[in-house]
């Protein structure tokens, strides 16, 4: 029998949460997650993270993996991300992916190789592009790798392909994802109307605020969240630093939030939007549970 993996994906506030958890309940499951700043340790209240007493005895795994000054990797997410499914399978339990970092989502699920990098290669090359100018590097990469000379623009891009090509004998375009499946999985994306979606994002940040977002944040600049690349910069926090350092009152973070937090949704529909494989269901639809389950099973024997 293959198990198919599920993803639950689609923008921030959609509720994600709660279906990934109704989905392992109905199917035996266990949630990984897929979200990218919920690795973080601390980074609760800012990031929606299900608290224990709501994973209704569900088990979540890569929750709280990172500390706030560590950087998330895409190509370590996908090697953690696979040897959870494959443990989850290997107790005959379904897989149940759940978040909005659409890379990630795709490093979990899809036929998808990381170009390696060496630091000491690149500096060289940046030396060289220095020297010779991007006109002679451009030339350089269509002789060994034609497509990503077509396709890249910028300096950096050039640098990267190169060093690539250097390192692996292979093109950087050989890279490229495909929408091909690592092994039998189903996404479910979760539709909200736009102007609703809004709403109820503004609402969500409050009542983040309400929660003790502040409070969180201070807390966390104390360990060290300045230090932090990603964690730092997250939706709510690289805002609510600015109020600890008097750059922002409240009042501004709230609002510079909510439109962040509208303009990341935006992007996060576009991305899955683009995924024909994704089959969307309005958020608030009737037995949305069951339709759920009904097109897992239909992609699998789940019986």
């Amino acid at each position: 029998m293959t198990l198919p993996v599920i993803a639950v994906v689609g923008p921030t506030g959609s509720g994600k949460s709660d279906l990934g958890v109704a989905l392992a309940q109905r199917l035996d499951g266990e949630v990984i997650n897929a979200d990218a700043l919920q690795f973080y340790r601390g980074m609760d209240i800012g990031t929606a993270k299900l608290p224990p007493e709501e994973r209704q005895g569900i088990e979540h795994h890569l929750l709280d993996v990172l500390d706030i000054t560590e950087e998330a990797s895409v190509a370590a997410y996908q090697q953690d991300a696979r040897s959870s499914i494959d443990a989850i399978r290997g107790r005959g339990r379904v897989p149940v992916l759940v978040g909005g970092s659409g890379l990630y989502i795709r490093a979990a699920l899809d036929r998808l190789d990381f170009p390696p990098t060496d630091p000491a290669v690149r500096a060289r090359l940046e030396a060289e592009l220095a020297d010779a100018g991007s006109s002679v590097f451009r030339e350089r990469l269509r002789l060994v790798d034609p497509v990503s000379a077509e396709r890249i623009e910028d300096d950096r891009r050039l640098i990267r392909a190169l060093e690539v090509h250097e390192i692996s004998g292979r093109p950087f375009s050989a890279f490229m994802p495909r929408r091909e499946y690592h092994q039998p999985a189903v996404q479910i994306g979760l539709r909200v109307d736009r102007d609703l979606l809004r709403e109820r994002l503004a609402d969500r940040v409050l009542g983040m605020v309400r929660k003790g977002l502040l409070s969180e944040v201070e807390q966390l600049a104390a360990a060290g969240l300045r230090n932090g690349r990603t964690a730092s910069r997250a939706l709510g926090y690289g805002q609510f630093l600015q109020v600890l350092d008097g750059a922002l009152t409240e009042s501004e973070a709230i609002e510079d939030t909510i439109g962040a937090t509208r303009r990341f949704a935006r992007r996060q529909l576009t991305w899955f939007r683009g995924d024909p494989r994704v089959d969307w269901l309005d958020w608030q639809e009737p037995g949305i549970v069951e339709t759920a389950v009904g097109l897992v099973r239909s992609s699998g024997d789940l019986s």
